[in-house]
């Protein structure tokens, strides 16, 4: 019953956020824009750039993983693609967990250290997240449209993330202190839920002993980069095919963004997509893109190219890593619902140990 509930916040939340996105579209100049845009060129370049996202996505989790096993690249792309795939349409936030079972189908990686790499990886994206975000409105002024808003969505993102970072560290330094003073405070209310934090924490620290080498732990920081810098100079470039040029004596209000907007956005999205909704990410990723071009874009824009863009961007994205997955879970002679089932049978064989 409990995931019912958590299911029926997270579509109440979806609604929510897209009848925000939608209260105040201009209907006829959305579709103008729509109609508009320079699908011939825009289209097929921005599939070209997830397809170099997908890999620098996939190259650095086989680095960071480097120090348990050096996984070839096909396991590890079957394993990326087929779990991100699932991290998207999985409900109850399942899909988190399919990549460590994936990759330990197709190695000797165990779960447990796999799940590790993955955590790793969310704490070191939040953290340079948050601090480009931090960086980037040193430029924003003061006054500009929603960002107060966008302000605290960076502080509270920099303050979870950093926490998180620190506390790990101190777990790994002060590893029995950190469990015996968790177990003293955390224990004594809610015995079953901190047993299951220390589980985790052991299982972090220890694979925190297998970190790859130096070589390697460079590789996955300049992929990491690579990530990141096509994200968000594709983002400024899907808006841009947003120009109007088909426009032919239609009434259409073109998108101009540069770099700087473009890195700007990927931030925003990312805070935005932190607040727990619908699988996919589904109506905070848009309207925290409407959030953000709200800062630098009039109000008209945003409310018709804007809202174009902001769906038709989230839509691309996410057909895009489920024709992924599904293409190589496939080859792979894979089942979706045999995957969902172990992965929610296990779930709930956990939840029952915890009660």
């Amino acid at each position: 019953m409990n995931r019912w509930i958590k299911l029926g916040v997270s579509l109440a939340i979806t609604v929510g956020c897209m009848w925000w996105t939608l209260k105040g579209m201009q209907w006829e100049e959305t579709k103008n824009a729509l109609l508009s845009a320079n699908w011939a060129v825009t289209l097929p370049v921005y599939m070209v750039i997830l397809l170099v996202i997908h890999l620098a996505r996939t190259l650095r989790w086989g680095h960071l993983m480097s120090g348990l096993e050096k996984v070839p690249f096909k396991p590890l792309n079957e394993a990326s693609a087929i779990g991100f795939m699932m991290l998207i349409i999985l409900p109850f936030r399942l899909g988190e967990f399919a990549r460590p079972f994936l990759i330990a189908q197709r190695s000797n990686i165990r779960r447990s250290p796999a799940m590790t790499s993955v955590v790793l990886e969310r704490i070191i994206d939040g953290l340079i997240i948050a601090v480009l975000l931090r960086v980037l409105m040193f430029f924003v002024p003061e006054d500009a449209r929603n960002i107060d808003r966008i302000r605290i969505g960076a502080n509270l993102m920099f303050l979870i993330f950093f926490s998180g970072f620190l506390f790990l560290l101190l777990a790994r330094w002060k590893h029995d202190a950190v469990i015996g003073l968790m177990r003293k405070t955390m224990g004594r209310i809610a015995p079953g839920i901190t047993e299951k934090v220390v589980h985790m924490v052991d299982g972090f620290v220890g694979a925190l002993k297998q970190l790859p080498d130096a070589k390697n732990m460079a590789w996955f920081f300049v992929w990491t980069a690579v990530y990141w810098v096509i994200n968000g100079a594709g983002m400024a470039f899907f808006a841009n095919g947003f120009d109007c040029s088909g426009a032919e004596g239609r009434a259409c209000l073109p998108l101009q963004f540069d770099y700087f907007y473009g890195y700007f956005l990927l931030c925003v999205v990312i805070v935005g997509m932190m607040i727990p909704a619908a699988p996919g990410s589904a109506g905070t990723a848009q309207l925290a893109l409407l959030i953000g071009m709200g800062v630098f874009l009039p109000e008209a824009v945003v409310n018709s190219s804007g809202v174009a863009y902001a769906n038709v961007l989230w839509a691309v994205q996410i057909v895009q890593q489920i024709l992924f997955g599904l293409f190589f879970l496939v080859r792979s002679h894979g089942s979706f619902s045999d995957i969902a089932g172990k992965l929610s049978d296990e779930q709930q064989g956990k939840l029952q140990e915890n009660s």
